[in-house]
């Protein structure tokens, strides 16, 4: 509810002023113009993300998520241990990673809410530190391959949308670590 009352209050606010300047009709065409930008990069942006759910669904078919998962059991099984006990949970934590490492954050989010869910089980009302993990890597989310930023750098016209990639590792694996660090700090903490 703020967020509407704050966009319409920038949008009612723009429109005054550029009427109050005698720029009415720039700012009808500016506003036409970033619609069709809107929905350009929308479009753009669903096929990228259309690709790299496909990916994601042939690799859970092939067996091959599978084997992420079993690749990163023994990281998520030290992040996770109250979890560890709990396969299918496990298995949602994996899916949730698996598709953070591609960068497909809209993909991640169901996968995520479906780990969470599994987590809350254990104890209800309370967010366990497993949880609390969860939501810290999901939102931190170390990242191999940035398709949504590299599908909205391409829709913008860049020439090489992925040379980023070096600075997105490293501003991951940064936030990831002190993500889980805090987290494993806190649960420490409030241990004690």
């Amino acid at each position: 509810m703020t967020m509407t009352v704050i966009w319409t209050g920038m949008v009612v606010i723009s429109i005054l002023c550029g009427l109050a300047c005698g720029r009415g009709e720039l700012v009808a065409a500016a506003a036409v113009e970033g619609a069709q930008a809107a929905v350009e990069l929308c479009l753009s942006i669903a096929g990228m993300l259309c690709l790299w759910t496909g990916v994601m669904e042939v690799m859970r078919q092939s067996g091959l998520a599978e084997k992420l998962s079993r690749l990163l059991g023994p990281v998520l099984r030290l992040l996770f241990p109250g979890a560890k006990g709990d396969r299918a949970a496990m298995e949602s934590i994996s899916a949730n990673v698996s598709a953070n490492l591609l960068g497909l954050g809209s993909a991640a989010t169901p996968l995520g809410l479906e780990a969470a869910r599994r987590l809350s089980r254990s104890s209800p009302g309370v967010a366990s530190d497993a949880l609390c993990m969860l939501v810290v890597c999901n939102t931190a989310s170390i990242q191999l391959i940035p398709t949504t930023v590299g599908s909205v750098r391409a829709a913008a016209g860049s020439a090489a949308p992925f040379d980023i990639l070096p600075a997105v590792w490293l501003a991951s694996a940064l936030s990831v670590g002190a993500g889980v660090l805090a987290c494993k700090v806190c649960a420490r903490v409030w241990r004690s």
